[in-house]
């Protein structure tokens, strides 16, 4: 079970952190933001749930719930807020960062980080990005980021059948296909670069030179 932190108030989790009652009572948890389509809203006294039913495809017009979530955020003076999806990965982090930039008055960039500072293995589908930038371009009239596709490596070649008596070889997969697209975050030339490492881009980078996250 794993919570993040966001602010004093504002918590971020997988599925499995608020169907523990205990631990919602200790957080002082009185809004839960179920961004889920299978997970049911614990009943718990004086907790209010708020549903968020979107699939986690680029298709899904998550961006439509952005207001009404950072509203309800906004709005939850009597104690916590924790918001949720299946794995605390895609859904809950983007409703986060439209929160911040809607009232913490921040950029993408900056609620990208802020949330990436306390869940570091956050990462949001490619569809959610664009509504994201949209949602920004709306709050700021512009954009502090830009996302581009992790390009996938090619499989290996197929190996000939091998008739001789010696066994061959295992065959290792080629993991780096396994790995389901994630974007990296660069900042646009009016600020620092910025780029998110995935596990393939971990693979491809060479060894740090002498002289040479969010």
């Amino acid at each position: 079970m794993s919570v993040s932190r966001i602010t004093p108030t504002l918590f971020l989790s997988g599925a499995d952190a608020p169907l523990n009652a205990a631990l919602v009572s200790r957080m002082g948890i009185t809004l839960i933001v179920n961004a889920t389509l299978n997970h049911a809203c614990p009943a718990y006294p004086g907790v209010e749930c708020v549903r968020v039913p979107v699939s986690d495809l680029p298709s899904a017009r998550l961006g439509d719930h952005f207001d009404r979530v950072a509203d309800r955020i906004h709005g939850n003076r009597a104690g916590g807020t924790l918001v949720h999806c299946a794995a605390g990965m895609s859904h809950s982090p983007a409703l986060v960062m439209a929160y911040l930039m809607r009232y913490r008055e921040v950029t993408l960039s900056q609620a990208h980080r802020w949330v990436r500072e306390s869940r570091p293995y956050v990462r949001l589908n490619a569809g959610f990005w664009d509504q994201l930038l949209e949602y920004e371009r709306r709050l700021y009239g512009r954009n502090t980021v830009r996302v581009a596709a992790v390009q996938e490596t090619p499989p290996p070649p197929l190996t000939p059948r091998v008739t001789r008596s010696v066994p061959p070889a295992p065959q290792h997969t080629n993991w780096l296909s396994q790995v389901p697209r994630s974007p990296v975050m660069m900042r646009t030339a009016v600020t620092s670069r910025l780029q998110v490492m995935t596990p393939a881009n971990k693979r491809r980078r060479g060894p740090k030179s002498s002289s040479s996250k969010v």
